[in-house]
């Protein structure tokens, strides 16, 4: 998994020339997340809100 950053557990991963719209991967846990780069809107998972903040911040 091409890694960007990683921090309190959480891991945020960008795969090149994957579908569109342009978005990042966020792993926590069992959790996966994929998030909307432009307007950080959650396309597909779920997260604890807890965390669902640090990755948005």
């Amino acid at each position: 998994m091409p890694e960007v950053s990683r921090f309190y557990g959480i891991i945020i991963a960008v795969f090149f020339n994957e579908h569109n719209p342009p978005h990042f991967h966020a792993r926590y846990g069992n959790n996966k997340i994929a998030i909307e780069i432009n307007s950080l809107k959650i396309l597909e998972g779920n997260f604890p809100p807890r965390a669902l903040g640090l990755v948005m911040e």
